[in-house]
């Protein structure tokens, strides 16, 4: 499977590792500063449902807005950084959750606990629906939560997703299909 590319926003010629660069400099820090004070937190989220593990999530957004600042001077439209930064998130999760599953396989009991909440206050306004949901999601494959992910949690078309995912419509139509019927399944069979 395709990783995404930031090859439609970005100058790949202008930053090649081990070459000295210059410092992004004023712009690119007011710039991504901005960025992160926007956007950050719904990135956070993101990578949250991808992962399960906030402290994962934060790292990877972090890694995301730190990308961008140092290729700042090769982004061909700035205005599409955004996009960058989704498509550099959903990047860091993929390889965060290979280099989990390197490490250790989860067992189903592993894989549906999603950790103590941060406080008693936090956990009231966590419905049971919720965590339900939340478990089931955990449990599909990748690729079956990024669709999920992008069509319900971001409210992308079906073409953005596509884009967003490096694939095609098609295989964002029975990709969202095959999860919500998983899903559906895993709550009538109390999996989640």
């Amino acid at each position: 499977m395709g990783r995404l590319s930031p090859v439609d926003t970005v100058d790949t010629d202008s930053y090649v590792p081990g070459r000295h660069q210059w410092p992004p400099g004023e712009d690119a820090a007011s710039a991504v500063t901005a960025l992160y004070r926007a956007h950050a937190l719904g990135l956070i989220r993101i990578a949250l449902l991808m992962l399960g593990d906030r402290g994962a999530a934060e790292d990877v957004v972090q890694d995301a807005f730190l990308g961008v600042y140092r290729r700042w001077q090769g982004l061909n439209e700035p205005a599409k950084a955004e996009v960058y930064l989704r498509s550099a998130v959903f990047n860091g999760c993929r390889d965060a959750l290979r280099r989990q599953s390197r490490r250790r396989r989860p067992n189903w009991l592993a894989a549906m606990d999603l950790g103590e909440p941060p406080s008693a206050e936090a956990m009231a306004l966590i419905s049971e629906d919720r965590r339900r949901l939340l478990a089931g999601l955990r449990l599909l494959p990748v690729r079956q939560r990024e669709a999920l992910v992008c069509r319900f949690y971001l409210e992308l078309s079906e073409e953005e997703t596509a884009r967003a995912m490096d694939v095609s419509r098609g295989t964002v139509k029975s990709t969202t299909s095959r999860a919500v019927a998983a899903l559906g399944r895993m709550f009538r069979e109390g999996l989640c």
